[in-house]
């Protein structure tokens, strides 16, 4: 089934999947396209949510914002992508950063890159772009964070770090110790500039919102082989991902969707409108002339 005759019904259908943690293969077989027909879908719908994001995400006014990072790899680990096969551009360790508002729950930026001073500035300037006020800012200790928000926000905004401190696995070995975390022993709160209120700072809706981002994209799955094997076709999922969780899917506890809670908008969409913008950033067709003969060619 070729993707200029897929309908609207089979392609939600097929988003829908992606966005519940399908692998694209599974996809393929379980709906009846061809796999390319299923990479096409992902990147028409990754450029039309990230455009969507970028245009429609702007001036929110919000009071709280909670920023982390997540890890994942594309093709292969750092470690192996020397040795690995056909490594493609972008192969190895891929950080995807995410600032989420606290109090909607709306992703309000994301930025896929290293894990760098480089790649946080970029994340921070960008946020800053979208708030329409000035907001208290918690991150983790990441040292790249400080440099960065001092350089987007100067000195406009109550920014505090939440630095958590872990013991060692002691008592552990083997198996045991390769999949069991550290435990957590404690966290200390360091004042960064303006004043933060000590009470409010906390990322612990942005780092549920990771765990969730585990479970519904196959690939930030751990210890499987569903990670991404093209940065293209990763940054494309992540854009449809969080499209859908900012305006598609109703939040447990808030029962709106988040962008409906922060104000960003007052429609409950679903998948169909996702496709509806796909569609709308698909070029017209071309007008087909009268066909023509050798002969009149000849003429």
């Amino acid at each position: 089934m070729s993707m200029n005759k897929l309908d609207i019904k089979t392609r939600t259908m097929i988003l829908n999947m992606m966005v519940e943690g399908m692998s694209m293969r599974a996809i393929s077989r379980t709906v009846g396209v061809s796999i390319n027909t299923v990479t096409k879908l992902l990147i028409e719908a990754g450029g039309a949510c990230a455009k969507y994001h970028n245009n429609t995400v702007r001036n929110v006014k919000t009071k709280r914002v909670e920023c982390d990072e997540i890890w994942s790899f594309v093709y292969a680990k750092d470690k192996n992508v020397k040795t690995a096969t056909a490594a493609p551009d972008g192969a190895g360790d891929v950080w995807t950063w995410t600032a989420l508002d606290a109090d909607s729950k709306m992703i309000l930026s994301y930025e896929v890159g290293d894990r760098s001073g480089d790649t946080a500035y970029e994340f921070m300037v960008d946020l800053s772009s979208r708030l329409a006020n000035r907001v208290q800012l918690t991150t983790d200790g990441h040292r790249a964070y400080l440099e960065a928000v001092e350089g987007a926000f100067g000195g406009d905004i109550d920014y505090a770090m939440l630095i958590k401190q872990y013991g060692a696995l002691t008592g552990k070995h083997g198996h045991e110790r390769k999949y069991s975390p550290a435990i957590c022993t404690g966290a200390r709160k360091e004042q960064v500039s303006g004043r933060p209120i000590e009470e409010l700072v906390s990322t612990s809706y942005v780092e549920r919102q990771n765990l969730t981002m585990r479970m519904g994209m196959r690939r930030f799955t751990r210890l499987t082989n569903g990670f991404s094997k093209k940065l293209e076709n990763h940054l494309n999922m992540l854009s449809l991902y969080f499209l859908h969780y900012n305006f598609v899917r109703i939040h447990k506890t808030l029962k709106v969707t988040p962008a409906m809670a922060a104000g960003v908008s007052d429609t409950l969409h679903d998948m169909e409108w996702i496709v509806g913008l796909i569609d709308a950033e698909a070029p017209a067709p071309t007008k087909r002339g009268p066909y023509k003969t050798k002969k009149d060619i000849s003429n």
